[in-house]
């Protein structure tokens, strides 16, 4: 999937992976996609409830090699 920025929050646990990625998105315009990788399983149900609450869709949630990767589009 494309995406215009990268953000990696491996090593942190909650709540710093939904916090950064807050951060993360607050300089990115409507429509750009953010890519986010986490090695903290609680980010899985962290991510989905963040997009819920913000409004800004979770496009992909996966897992590959142990880290979470999540693409949020900018609402």
């Amino acid at each position: 999937m494309n995406f215009d920025k990268e953000f990696d929050a491996s090593g942190l646990s909650c709540p710093l992976p939904i916090v950064k990625t807050k951060k993360s998105l607050a300089d990115m315009q409507s429509g750009q996609v953010l890519k986010v990788i986490a090695t903290d399983c609680g980010a899985v149900k962290d991510m989905q409830a963040f997009a819920d609450q913000t409004g800004n869709p979770l496009l992909s949630s996966s897992e590959e090699a142990g880290k979470y990767i999540f693409f949020i589009q900018k609402k």
